[in-house]
């Protein structure tokens, strides 16, 4: 029998059969392609560029909660010392008011004695007395301005009197100084500090 003289059904089988095969080839072929591999390291690439956002992220969530925890810890008496600092104030003040008692006089030393205590006490703990001192500059930061004193005796922006005392805590203020600050004096000259 030739080749020729194969059957009409014979022949659909055979091109039957080389059908599949054929189009299995075409899919190998089409993976192996420089498209399809292109469009593999483009996923892969997406991939990994979300995976770095994610890890990214995650990091910073973790130094933020870090950051928390560690701010809860250094600030969390603040209202404790806003109430504690109120007592060290009145202590001042009677100290102020008994300066014309003796200075042997055991009541006024033992409230001396129980301020020093108390001061030494809140700075362990990170709470420290701001006492700005007359001439000191003015800051914003630690400062608070409850007047103007027009002066040529001051630099404008100096401080002349202190009306209470600061506080910060660690590295917040937890209540400014209340200070009164010098100003130039109407139509007059600003003093000029001749130090500089």
């Amino acid at each position: 029998m030739d080749q020729d003289d194969h059957t009409p059904d014979e022949t659909e089988e055979r091109q039957g059969d080389a059908a599949p095969a054929s189009g299995a080839a075409n899919e190998n072929v089409a993976a192996a392609e420089p498209g399809s591999q292109a469009a593999l390291e483009a996923q892969l690439a997406e991939l990994k560029d979300r995976l770095l956002r994610a890890l990214a992220e995650t990091e910073n969530v973790r130094r933020r909660a870090a950051k928390e925890r560690d701010d809860t810890a250094k600030y969390a008496v603040t209202a404790f010392a806003r109430d504690m600092v109120k007592v060290g104030e009145d202590l001042h003040r009677a100290l102020d008011s008994a300066g014309g008692a003796g200075a042997g006089d055991a009541l006024v030393e033992g409230v001396r004695l129980t301020e020093k205590e108390l001061l030494a006490a809140l700075e362990r703990h990170g709470i420290r007395r701001v006492d700005p001192g007359p001439g000191e500059k003015f800051n914003h930061d630690l400062h608070e301005a409850m007047f103007e004193v027009p002066t040529a005796a001051q630099d404008p922006g100096t401080i002349v009197q202190v009306m209470e005392a600061g506080y910060v805590i660690h590295d917040r203020l937890l209540r400014p100084a209340r200070v009164g600050v010098a100003k130039a004096p109407p139509g007059g000259e600003a003093h000029i500090d001749t130090k500089a």
